[in-house]
């Protein structure tokens, strides 16, 4: 559990929580930071707080992709939903479903034969051990949290993509670990100083956005999100770019745990949506009366 809940006091603190996961292992904060947005998301919405043996995911991605259906004896969720990390590993979820009445937030537990994992859905490299496999819900009980809509109309659902950027950020410090280790010349510490650089200003966004939520838990912070998460992703793309050019070939044949925690930082930061973010950080840059 990664505590103190965004908007409480302590966002700071929670957010180098998770940047700690990301610096030690990127796959254990990818499992970790669900969990503990799940909590968050839980408590946001009035859902009660987690039982201690539970492992909780969110599965949000692609919510058409499966269907919620009101019943005489509750909902229930079929469907398959793709990208469900830690498919194995997590008892519970919260799920994203279309119902008649919109998109919905439910809560499912995961175990067959109502969830079942996809053997061959995640034939990944990088991240391979998050178990990022589809799930196949078959009338698998439901439990509605929030009403139609809440998931994404909420204060929590920006804050919850500022902690993914926290994340990212602590795996972009295990990566520049190296660097830190192994720098020797000229060459190494040009790349070294301009990785200080670059992890400086994710550092400094994210104390930014901890503030402000800080300060103004209740505000949908939609622009903010997408700047911090897009500085922390140059960050660390660069961390990653400019430690393989200072150190070469060398570490990422021969160092088994950097060279996975290089491939899993990779496709976690995929997480990102690129220039589609990008398009739309710059469509409410450009509706601000006070741009900058």
């Amino acid at each position: 559990m990664v505590d103190p809940l965004p908007g409480t006091g302590a966002t700071a603190e929670r957010f180098r929580k998770l940047a700690e996961m990301g610096r030690e292992d990127p796959v254990a904060a990818r499992l970790g930071e669900g969990h503990a947005d799940a909590a968050a998301i839980r408590a946001e919405l009035g859902d009660g707080p987690l039982a201690d043996d539970e492992r909780w995911g969110v599965w949000a991605a692609v919510p058409k992709s499966l269907r919620a259906t009101r019943t005489d004896d509750g909902w229930r969720v079929d469907g398959e939903r793709p990208w469900c990390s830690g498919a194995a590993w997590c008892t519970h979820a919260l799920v994203t479903a279309e119902a008649d009445d919109g998109i919905r937030l439910f809560a499912v537990v995961n175990e067959p034969p109502a969830a079942v994992p996809l053997d061959g859905t995640w034939p990944a490299v990088g991240m391979a051990a998050s178990d990022s496999r589809t799930i196949r819900f078959t009338d698998a009980p439901a439990r509605p949290v929030g009403v139609p809509g809440a998931y994404v109309n909420r204060p929590g659902f920006w804050h919850g993509g500022m902690g993914v950027a926290a994340c990212w950020y602590g795996g972009a410090l295990g990566i520049a670990d190296l660097l830190h280790e192994k720098a020797a010349g000229p060459h190494a510490l040009a790349h070294l100083g301009a990785v200080d650089v670059a992890l400086g200003a994710a550092r400094a966004v994210l104390a930014e956005a901890a503030a402000t939520i800080d300060a103004e838990p209740t505000v949908i912070q939609h622009r903010l999100a997408l700047r911090v998460r897009a500085t922390v992703e140059a960050a660390a793309t660069e961390v990653i770019d400019r430690v393989g050019r200072a150190l070469g070939a060398g570490p990422l044949s021969r160092d088994e745990r950097h060279a996975r925690r290089v491939a899993d930082l990779t496709v976690y930061l995929r997480q990102s949506h690129a220039e589609a973010d990008l398009e739309q950080l710059g469509r409410l840059v450009q509706e601000s009366k006070s741009p900058w």
